[in-house]
């Protein structure tokens, strides 16, 4: 079975039930015995189980960003540009330059990227809240040039008047680390302006997003939290085909749970919605590499877009945008020759 309408197949699933925290149960189902396996199930959790089902088998819409269009049938990349003082890879390159802010998005574009996130606030552990003023000061220029270049742009902020600002700038998407629970007013302006948004889980909130990061589970308990947010976002009025969903590497979860979120990430496609993957440069890599700085890991952030890719990820987002198109264009060539027909092909 074509997964989420990608580049990714997938034969076996797991038909979890739970109660509550527990488990009730486990058991392997291949694609011919789903319909089977579901209508065993009692009547509200078969209606769940076809819905979920109906989501991993769901073909994404593109996403218009104004002149430019995001398909969804394949990965795309997302670049990182941080216009912060303290960002924890690139923190302070591009506060109070918006010309060097503009050059670094237009080579992450030349590079590849389908799209660039401008952010001006930090959310790694410890940072320091940025006024909201100041916030939408720094990446509001940015975003108003870049939109006159043609650029795809999203806007990094859980802030309403910053998001608002952002999108009356030439923004084309909201991506919220909060998904939409930091500011009571963020839902309604995304509903009202049609804008795509990002959906990100993490445990905390206020000041900390890193913070009360306990789960019984944590794959199903992200799971969960990420079809609440959904929920919540489709109740305010804004449109299915515009929510993307991010299991939030590295918010509020230890290395162990942000291991288990990447092995399990195709998971997520049962919610029905795009996913995002983000966890470029981030602590879990220096951890599993002798504590490298994070302007030393991009080995380890291919190795997880890559795993992103098979699990059928739609977006990646990275700081390293020319290394991971280039992963990107080995693996949709390694994929592209596995579904090929051999007889037909001669040797070379």
């Amino acid at each position: 079975m074509r997964l989420a309408g990608g580049m990714v197949y997938a034969s076996r699933f797991a038909l979890i039930v739970r109660d509550g925290t527990r488990v009730v149960s486990r058991r392997r189902v291949g694609v011919e015995g789903m319909a089977a396996a579901l209508a065993a199930l009692p009547d509200a959790l078969a209606a769940d189980g076809e819905a979920q089902w109906a989501g991993l088998r769901t073909a994404h819409v593109p996403i218009p960003c104004g002149n430019r269009t995001l398909r969804l049938d394949q990965p795309q990349v997302m670049g990182i540009l941080n216009v912060t003082a303290d960002s924890f890879s690139d923190g302070g390159k591009f506060l109070d330059n918006p010309d060097a802010a503009l050059r670094h998005a237009h080579a992450m574009l030349e590079a590849g990227a389908a799209l660039i996130d401008v952010g001006g606030e930090s959310t790694r552990p410890g940072s320091a809240p940025v006024w909201e003023g100041d916030e939408a000061k720094r990446v509001v220029p940015v975003i108003e040039r870049l939109a006159a270049s043609g650029a795809a742009i999203s806007i990094d902020s859980r802030r309403s008047t910053v998001i608002e600002a952002a999108l009356a700038a030439g923004a084309h998407i909201v991506n919220d680390v909060s998904a939409l629970r930091h500011d009571p007013r963020s839902m309604e302006i995304v509903a009202r302006s049609g804008a795509p948004v990002v959906l990100m889980h993490a445990p905390g909130s206020e000041g900390d997003l890193h913070a009360d990061g306990t789960y019984a589970d944590v794959v199903l308990d992200v799971f969960d939290d990420l079809r609440e947010r959904r929920d919540a976002c489709l109740a305010a009025g804004i449109a299915r085909e515009k929510i993307v969903l991010d299991p939030g590497i590295g918010f509020g979860k230890s290395l162990a749970e942000n291991l288990a979120l990447v092995n399990a990430l195709p998971l997520l496609h049962a919610l029905g919605q795009p996913v995002l993957f983000a966890a470029s440069r981030k602590r879990m890599i220096g951890a599993l590499s002798n504590e490298a700085p994070a302007s030393r890991r991009l080995g380890g952030s291919l190795m997880l877009a890559i795993r992103a890719f098979d699990a059928g990820a739609q977006m990646v987002r990275v700081h390293d945008v020319a290394e991971t198109v280039q992963a990107l264009h080995v693996w949709r060539g390694l994929r592209d020759a596995a579904l090929t027909d051999f007889s037909q092909m001669g040797e070379g």
